[in-house]
């Protein structure tokens, strides 16, 4: 059942960090300590390697339990903006659902003011396993809104913002960043994050300019130097297409888990070893069984669990299906032709599809057998 979170929470010890923690605050605590505490907390989690990035509009809880199917240890939720999160129930319950199972579960807000960003982040804390801070939004509505990348520009505050949630939630406080054109200055950001009592540190390895992500590689060097830099658990963001990017990256950077945006968008079975026609053009690789047709019925079926607004599932819809689309584009116009979706409508425009044939396989590398001893 979905579970909207109650505005004044009164959660057990078992959602919460040991009292001798809450207790005993970052600021009076030693860097060793606060370096163990991180890392207990993480091994506690499982040490998830496959974790769903945050999607303004498209990591709900209906698409992280879809994903989580498929492979994926843990997610973030959608940005949510900390002053609105506060000030309007309606956002709140709209905006932020979850349930048991959603779990690990990375709650992440943007914001400029600490003292709001603590209220948002204390309603939430009970139904997470950290609070992140989003420090990487490069969007012009971030620069507008003086948050996420363009804080970059303003170090004192996001020390601030760091520092007040450390010294003030009872689950740990995680950020997420982008990389400066100058690796040094990087290093000295992500040192800062750690010691204002930052205890996970997801990289995305390009700049707040290089927004395109299919005309600029993740800089994975800048990942592993942070990596090698930093105490607390590290994780890498950009250049994943498929579940071997994941293990690549881990490899070539030592980082503890990697995140995925936009290819999960696509194939949200991305983590299972399932591939789209575009990456699976190597040889060995064979029909799997499954299709974003599948995913989509899915999907809708979890919206209709855990109900969700009707843009966030217009924008799956078109993202799942965008191969079919481009088989039968009759098919797409009558689909943004309906302003009004109903469940029954895109179960049958699935229908429909697949009775138009051209069906678009998602591909699995074909599994060997291996000859039994005599």
């Amino acid at each position: 059942m979905t579970q909207n979170p109650d505005p004044n929470p009164d959660p057990s010890q078992d959602d919460l960090l040991s009292s001798e923690q809450q207790q005993q605050q970052p600021e009076s605590l030693s860097i060793d300590t606060r370096v163990e505490q991180a890392w207990a907390h993480w091994k506690k989690l499982g040490k998830p390697k496959y974790i769903v990035a945050p999607m303004v509009d498209n990591s709900e809880l209906p698409f992280r339990l879809l994903c989580q199917k498929y492979g994926a240890q843990a997610a973030y939720t959608p940005m949510l903006h900390s002053r609105v999160f506060t000030e309007t129930e309606k956002y709140r319950n709209q905006e932020f659902t979850t349930c048991k199972e959603d779990r690990p579960l990375f709650v992440q807000f943007c914001a400029n003011d600490p003292d709001t960003l603590l209220e948002a982040a204390k309603r939430v804390q009970p139904y997470c396993d950290y609070v992140d801070i989003n420090l990487g939004c490069p969007q012009r509505i971030a620069k507008r809104g003086n948050y996420g990348a363009f804080l970059m520009d303003n170090l004192p505050l996001v020390k601030s913002l760091v520092k007040k949630l450390a010294q003030n939630l009872t689950v740990p406080v995680s950020c997420k960043i982008r990389i400066f054109p100058n690796l040094q200055d990087t290093l000295n950001y992500a040192k800062m994050l750690e010691e204002a009592g930052c205890s996970l540190l997801a990289v995305h390895g390009r700049t707040r300019d290089e927004k395109d992500g299919k005309k600029f590689r993740a800089d994975w060097g800048a990942i592993k130097e942070v990596r090698e830099a930093l105490r607390i658990p590290v994780l890498a963001n950009g250049n994943v297409r498929c579940v071997e990017d994941v293990d690549e990256c881990i490899r070539e950077t030592g980082v503890e888990g990697v995140l995925s945006a936009e290819t999960l968008l696509e194939n949200p079975a991305a983590f299972a070893g399932f591939r789209t026609a575009e990456w699976a053009k190597e040889e060995g690789y064979v029909d799997g069984g499954l299709d974003q047709g599948d995913l989509v019925v899915e999907y809708l079926k979890l919206c209709e669990k855990h109900p969700v607004p009707w843009r966030m599932i217009r924008s799956h819809v078109h993202k799942m299906l965008g191969d079919w689309f481009r088989v039968h584009p009759q098919v797409r116009e009558e689909f943004n032709a309906q302003n009004i979706l109903t469940f029954e409508f895109l179960y049958g425009l699935v229908d429909q599809l697949k009775e138009l044939g051209g069906r678009v396989p998602l591909y699995k590398k074909r599994k060997i057998d291996t000859p039994q001893s005599p």
